[in-house]
């Protein structure tokens, strides 16, 4: 890894934040792995993109797939909106997050995801993820019965709750 700033946002060398995730593929956080993997976007480390896909949903993802979505875009700013579990001490994880980016075009894109991270034999991995995430309402109670607001498509009480 250079010299250059991390694509993170983090205002650190590469070397010295998401680059040393990348390296050891061993992120100490959901957010950690967050971000290391739009600093693998944007400096076309697709394999490790894959590599950080859990075993679960990887056969969806291609190499090449990747790669070309990596490397025809322009990736210009990382804009994390929110996190909730995915500490250390923590197997799962969400991580809302808008990826900004210039298409093949020349058109500004936002890619907005809420993304699942799961812990599997103490590394983290991501999960899957919901596009242009709908508000949750805050305000609104959550019963033991109704679909989980981070989106996994099961009940509260089977996830989150």
């Amino acid at each position: 890894m250079n010299q250059e700033l991390c694509p993170c946002g983090s205002n650190r060398k590469l070397s010295d934040c998401c680059g040393g995730v990348i390296s050891s593929k061993s992120a100490k956080t959901a957010l950690q792995l967050m971000k290391s993997r739009y600093a693998a976007y944007s400096i076309g480390e697709a394999q490790y993109l894959l590599d950080t896909t859990h075993k679960k949903n990887r056969s969806a993802y291609s190499i090449e797939g990747i790669e070309q979505w990596s490397k025809e875009n322009t990736w210009t700013k990382l804009e994390i909106v929110s996190v909730e579990h995915g500490s250390i001490s923590d197997d799962r994880g969400l991580v809302e997050f808008k990826a900004h980016f210039t298409d093949p075009v020349g058109e500004n894109q936002v890619h907005h995801e809420r993304s699942s991270f799961l812990k599997d034999d103490g590394k983290w991995y991501y999960l899957d993820g919901q596009i242009n995430p709908k508000q949750v309402d805050l305000m609104k109670k959550i019963h033991r019965n109704d679909p989980c607001p981070c989106g996994s498509g099961k009940k509260y009480k089977k996830c989150c709750g």
